[in-house]
């Protein structure tokens, strides 16, 4: 099984290229060091440490996980706003 690690030591399997699984390690990472009082420059660099030890291969499987998960995010945001008009429209109906 192949690993990386945040930036103490904490390590993210990535043989399973689990997109949620890196981000829920990088918050728990940050959660226990900064008790939430972290920023955008917090992420960055700890994310930036975790792109660092991943190949060209792992970089392009997770870099196509992220953009799938985005599109669902994109299309369930947009199925939710088309829905809500819906129903504003009906209630104006009423």
């Amino acid at each position: 099984m192949r690993t990386i690690t945040t930036t103490s030591g904490l390590p993210v399997n990535v043989d399973e290229h689990d997109v949620l699984a890196v981000i829920e390690a990088v918050s728990r990472e940050l959660t226990r060091r900064s008790e939430l009082e972290y920023g955008f420059d917090d992420v960055d660099r700890e994310l930036e440490h975790l792109v660092s030890q991943l190949t060209p291969d792992e970089l392009k499987i997770y870099l196509k996980e992220s953009l799938f998960m985005s599109f669902n995010r994109f299309e369930n945001d947009r199925m939710m706003t088309i829905m809500r008009k819906a129903g504003d429209a009906k209630d104006e109906e009423a």
